[in-house]
């Protein structure tokens, strides 16, 4: 099969390439993002092929079946950018990566965690100044404090065995109760309660209607002064602008994310030479207890080649018509609050 591979890199080439070993697909590689202005890009392609930024509203739809794209291949497990109702009435196919490597995520996780508590990020840029000061380089032993998790699917469930190794005690939130996190000995409250309790919050969530600004001015009010905030899952769970504010007063005393709300604009790119024109992230990483990674928590070679094995092996079931149990459709099934991130 003949695909279009939007919003390429070299490491998305190097390990489609490599799982594509038998050589079944003519994966032809673009580095823009696939969108209305791109989609021509894709003509005559039976299948083509997208990552998180990458935009198939109706409109690109339309013009990828127009020109002969009946597959649309995720090479993610999020699929808030597709919309599953026109490719269905399109008669476009959509297949995703519902799981790669959830341990890449929640150690990505308890890394925000360690650098922020001890301020190592800044300690490393103080070292290579010169300066040998402690100041201002104060953490907390973990040991003994209380980690609240949103969201106790799998990546959930993983940050809470490495944090009761530290030896924290575990608050959780979900709509479905997790077994496991409960064998560890974690306590299911309501959000109220894990924002009033937890010293440190994480969230993994998908992005939904019930989870979209779940973090804003009411839930920060609520939240113990002085808090750890972290987000590996997706930006827009967070109210950057209430964040800020929360951060300003005090009420949150560290943010680590490595994802946000308006990310499409910024992320996977090289800006260095570029004046950002969003004046709320501007404004987030001036914060030195503010440490910002850009969506790279799933970015580990584990994940990437186990990504690009399962988007190969959908494309293959899907060309020779043989059910795919990766295929999504305009009603998704009910799905764990946490559940995998990219």
């Amino acid at each position: 099969m003949k695909v279009a591979v939007f919003s390429t890199k070299a490491y998305d080439r190097q390990f489609l390439e490599a799982a594509n070993t038998r050589n079944e697909h003519d994966l032809v590689f673009f580095e823009p993002r696939l969108n209305r202005d791109t989609a021509i890009l894709a003509a005559g392609f039976p299948a083509a092929c997208i990552f998180v930024h990458d935009q198939a509203d109706a409109a690109t739809l339309e013009i990828l079946a127009s020109r002969g794209t009946r597959l649309l291949a995720l090479r993610c497990a999020g699929f808030n950018n597709v919309d599953l109702k026109a490719a269905a009435e399109l008669g476009i196919t959509v297949v995703r990566v519902p799981a790669y490597s959830p341990y890449a995520v929640a150690e990505h996780t308890v890394g925000l965690i360690l650098s922020l508590n001890r301020k190592i990020h800044r300690a490393y840029n103080r070292i290579r100044e010169g300066n040998f000061s402690l100041d201002g380089l104060l953490g907390f032993d973990l040991h003994g404090r209380t980690v609240g998790i949103i969201g106790t699917g799998k990546i959930g469930q993983i940050v809470a065995q490495i944090m009761k190794g530290f030896g924290l005690n575990l608050l959780a939130y979900d709509v479905y109760r997790n077994p496991e996190l409960e064998a560890l000995g974690a306590k299911y409250v309501e959000l109220s309660e894990l924002f009033a309790n937890s010293d440190i919050i994480s969230l993994h969530c998908p992005l939904m209607p019930e989870t979209h600004h779940l973090i804003n001015d009411k839930a920060v009010e609520q939240m113990k002064s002085g808090v750890m905030l972290i987000n590996t899952s997706r930006g827009a769970l967070i109210d950057a602008t209430a964040v800020t504010k929360g951060l300003k007063s005090g009420k949150i005393g560290s943010l680590g994310i490595d994802v946000y709300e308006q990310e499409a604009d910024l992320f996977f790119e090289d800006l260095s030479s570029a004046i950002i024109q969003d004046d709320v992230f501007e404004r987030l990483i001036m914060f030195p207890n503010v440490l910002v990674t850009g969506h790279q928590a799933f970015f580990t070679e584990n994940a990437i080649r186990k990504i690009a094995e399962t988007t190969v092996s959908n494309m293959t079931e899907i060309e020779h018509n043989r059910p795919c149990a990766n295929e999504i459709r305009a009603e998704p099934p009910k799905v764990l609050v946490g559940e995998q991130k990219s």
